[in-house]
């Protein structure tokens, strides 16, 4: 990355630039770029997204696609949904290296959510609203059946190879976190881990445009007056499957238990009040069943990636706080008995 590429890509002049990570980029890496002496219709700074340094991650983000489908939605599907994302200078993908590069606007004037603290009830309710930008604007959509670069996962042969996969995985999972999770969610871990793919296999109903990975640490809050109130970035798992998923994904570990045992009811009617604006009608009772069955797309979340990442002391203690928060999530709704 040189002045002079960044100077082709934006289509101005730069002179210099200068960088710094920013981001804890479990997967890719993150760096906010200032533009020096630069034509003065670019902006002065842009955010690059690239590989991830670290070994383990890098081939994680090749084998899963997690680069390809990143800048495919940012280069061809972010403009039919209306979530805010960052505004795409530049995306591109080469297949045979796996590399990628993209750079986009830099949200300087909004701050990262963090999933270690959780957020406030308040936040939640503006992050509800915006997801449903997201799943509403392609809701039940059957031209997204042609989009064969997004992920999908349903049906029994989905199902046989993540049950595959959590046998791969489960036991690190336990050695490093086992000791620090409770019985009752030792146990809800155990009776999942045996009908994961009849959990897969029975995801049915609408489908529509989905993050996947729908989480404080990929929220953006606006703290400047100018600055959207919510954007959401790290798009590296977009998906074509049950939106309900990245609802129950988000509320599970996004606020703090108390907080979401008393608030939960109301924010997924939120959401679906904000559906209504694209015309999706669909009633609390299906909402609800549906929010309570998903409650284990975190929990798969939770085991699975944190095995096939690089680790740190952050990630570490972010996995941690997912599988507890996750975990109780499923055991407060009785989510085990919708599989």
């Amino acid at each position: 990355m040189t002045a002079g590429w960044l100077s082709t890509v934006l289509g101005g002049e730069v002179a210099a630039i200068e960088s710094s990570r920013i981001g804890d980029g479990l997967v890719g890496m993150n760096l906010r770029v200032r533009l020096l002496d630069a034509d003065p219709g670019l902006p002065r700074s842009v955010v690059v997204k690239l590989p991830s340094p670290d070994p383990t991650s890098r081939a994680t983000g090749i084998g899963l696609r997690n680069y390809e489908r990143e800048v495919r939605f940012y280069t061809g599907l972010a403009a039919t949904v209306d979530i805010r994302v960052p505004h795409c200078h530049h995306g591109e993908w080469d297949p045979e290296s796996g590399d990628f590069a993209l750079v986009l606007e830099d949200m300087s004037g909004s701050e990262q959510g963090d999933q270690l603290t959780g957020c406030t009830v308040a936040r939640a309710a503006v992050t509800v609203e915006e997801l449903a930008r997201l799943h509403g604007p392609r809701w039940d959509d059957p031209a997204l059946h042609d989009l064969d670069w997004l992920s999908r996962r349903s049906g029994p042969d989905d199902g046989a190879q993540l049950q595959m996969l959590w046998s791969m995985v489960v036991g690190g999972f336990l050695h490093t976190f086992g000791p620090r999770l409770d019985a009752a969610a030792l146990d809800l871990l155990d009776r999942f881990g045996q009908v994961v793919g009849e959990w897969v296999g029975g995801i049915d109903g609408p489908l529509a445009v989905t993050h996947g990975d729908f989480r404080l640490d990929n929220l953006l809050y606006g703290v400047d007056a100018s600055a959207p109130a919510v954007t959401a970035v790290d798009w590296q798992t977009p998906g074509h499957g049950a939106p309900i998923g990245d609802l129950s994904y988000f509320l599970g570990a996004g606020l703090q238990v108390p907080d979401r045992r008393a608030h939960e009811r109301d924010l997924v009617e939120r959401y679906g009040a904000a559906l209504a604006a694209y015309g999706v009608a669909v009633t609390s009772d299906w909402l609800w069943e549906q929010y309570r069955r998903m409650a284990f797309a975190g929990v798969i979340m939770a085991v699975v990636a944190s095995q096939i990442v690089g680790s740190s002391e952050r990630s570490e203690a972010m996995f941690l706080a997912m599988a507890e928060r996750h975990l109780q999530h499923a055991l407060d709704l009785d989510a085990i008995a919708l599989v």
